[in-house]
């Protein structure tokens, strides 16, 4: 462990005084030296526009950009040309709301959400609902944090009008059948940003495909916990970002199925997606260039391979381990503490490298605050996914989240400040 969080230069300097404990990586993750260095040398001794021009300088960087394409596309179990760099998983998610969805999808047609859902996929949904009149139902969640999938079928089956969509035909009829034939999309995030549910992607996929809708799965979260394979979870779109992957801000990746990249209009237009312009016409370049509008972030994404082999290199295997090592430790040393709730699964195998806590009668801002003193650094607040603090009844939560930088010394420290936050407010 030591080895590894020596690659990570942050890690040298100190706040107020103590050791840097980073316990944000779900928000965004530090970088090692290794994924600095690639983006300085781009910038020191291979820096020039892509695609364009036939001089070394282009065409190094043109390579480069595109190998890393290719490692992002090998990261995940995809073609290369179904690889679409944009700014975050964000953007991307933005991307298929409006060339999909909006050339797709009409009034009354039905987006399916879950309440675990981070912000990021459910606003453009709202905003589409709001412009055209399509409706959106939501997978409830349990308890202990776990989607109510099963529950969801059935109501859908067998439910009061009005509170689930149903069929026209069952509308008509009388009938019932496996699904909602207005269902046309089903947006998943794979782990939960707050409850850090894993959730049965293959298996809402399969049920999707049967009833005729598409999927679109948010994996910000998955990619840095576990192996992905697009093609066995047999999803329509995945999205995710570089900066929770140890590398840079500034660039993401949406996945697509070939056949859908081809059928979608651009997202953004201008240079460099084009075949050809006259005065009076424009041809667009297949995907995934059509939807690369203008100069993308050439450094980052080179920085992005570079993270990408830094991983690869410690291994998925060493990763999930190493996380649910600390998850069990800290689950142990957190149920110590009577006046602190933890949400979420308490099945550790069944979460992705998260743990969200409220404590009686104190501000998860002032937990934070106390935290931070001590020089440890976690998140506060609702986590951009604000309908699950409302299912939990809270506004805002404390969520603790590892790194491959993290160790089990670590979460002793964390043990130890929250004992402060105690005598604090005692």
């Amino acid at each position: 462990m030591k080895s590894i969080k020596d690659q990570f230069p942050i890690f040298k300097r100190q706040i107020n005084g103590k050791p840097l404990v980073f316990l944000d990586s779900a928000a965004s993750a530090q970088k090692p030296q290794r994924v600095i260095d690639a983006m300085n040398d781009v910038m020191e001794n291979h820096y020039a526009n892509i695609n364009r021009g036939v001089y070394t300088l282009s065409e190094e960087a043109t390579e480069m950009v595109e190998n890393s394409r290719e490692k992002v596309a090998k990261f995940i179990g995809a073609e290369k040309n179904e690889i679409v760099f944009t700014r975050n998983a964000t953007e991307s998610i933005n991307l298929v709301a409006y060339s999909w969805a909006r050339h797709n999808l009409k009034k009354d047609d039905v987006i399916v959400l879950s309440e675990m859902e981070h912000h990021a996929n459910i606003v453009p949904w709202q905003i589409l609902r709001d412009e055209i009149g399509i409706e959106l139902a939501w997978i409830t969640v349990d308890d202990q944090g776990y989607l109510e999938w099963e529950k969801f079928k059935k109501k859908i089956l067998n439910h009061p009008k009005g509170t689930y969509p149903l069929t026209r035909k069952a509308q008509v009829q009388g009938d019932n059948c496996d699904g909602d034939d207005r269902i046309k999309l089903i947006c998943l995030t794979q782990v939960s940003n707050v409850l850090g549910t894993i959730n049965p992607i293959k298996e809402i996929s399969e049920w999707a495909h049967s009833v005729g809708a598409k999927i679109l799965i948010d994996g910000a979260q998955a990619v840095t916990n576990f192996s992905v394979n697009v093609k066995e979870l047999d999803c329509d779109w995945y999205v995710f970002s570089a900066h929770k992957l140890y590398g840079p801000t500034a660039i993401g990746v949406l996945y697509g199925k070939k056949d859908l990249l081809d059928s979608m209009p651009p997202f953004l237009s201008g240079g460099d997606m084009i075949l050809e312009v006259t005065k009076e016409k424009t041809t667009f370049q297949e995907a995934p260039q059509k939807f690369e509008a203008g100069t993308p972030a050439i450094v980052e994404i080179v920085g992005f391979g570079a993270a990408l082999d830094f991983i690869n290199e410690i291994g998925f295997d060493f990763i999930r381990e190493h996380n649910l090592e600390l998850l069990k430790y800290t689950f142990e040393n957190l149920s110590l503490i009577k006046s602190l709730k933890i949400f979420g699964p308490t099945n550790i195998q069944d979460r992705g490298g998260v743990v969200a806590f409220t404590m009686n009668g104190i501000h998860p801002h002032d937990i934070a605050t106390i935290l931070n003193e001590e020089g440890i650094a976690v998140r506060s607040g609702h986590h951009c996914a604000q309908p699950i603090c409302d299912r939990f009844g809270v506004s805002a939560m404390v969520r603790v989240s590892f790194g491959i930088y993290n160790d089990i010394s670590e979460v002793d420290k964390l043990f130890d400040g929250l004992l402060k936050v105690v005598e604090t407010f005692k």
